[in-house]
């Protein structure tokens, strides 16, 4: 014969229950450096799609690649990416700095330090290919 669980009394006290914590006491979430950096190669790669014109020289652009340090909850990220040109380089430069520093800053709740940017290669836009001088 199998042993059967004893039933609560009716009208018997309740187990008691825990009492509820503070979130900030319940622990932590714990978002790992290659997470962080993946994130910011996806921005990255929203930010060259949107802040630039990559019509031509899209499918000629290698995916972003991203290095991050992670430290006391905030983030230094370092970018290797490449560009289309033309293209005012500053400019796309600071504007891909912005958006990947606040898109990795809503997304992982980090405080982001710094975005450096290593620019690979310089892809021309209008279709070049292997051109000889004639």
């Amino acid at each position: 014969m199998t042993a059967q669980p004893e039933a609560a009394p009716h009208g018997g006290a309740a187990a008691p229950t825990p009492p509820v914590l503070q979130a900030a006491e319940r622990g932590a979430t714990v978002i790992s450096d290659k997470a962080v950096a993946r994130i910011a190669a996806r921005a990255a790669k929203e930010a060259v799609a949107t802040h630039t014109d990559t019509s031509v020289a899209h499918a000629k652009l290698a995916a972003p690649r991203a290095s991050v340090t992670v430290g006391s909850g905030a983030v230094r990220l370092g970018l290797t990416l490449d560009l289309p040109f033309p293209a005012d380089l500053a400019g796309v430069s600071r504007q891909l700095q912005q958006y990947v520093s606040e898109r990795v800053a809503h997304l992982t709740g980090m405080r982001v330090t710094e975005v450096t940017l290593a620019i690979e290669h310089l892809i021309p836009a209008d279709g070049l290919e292997d051109r000889r001088v004639q």
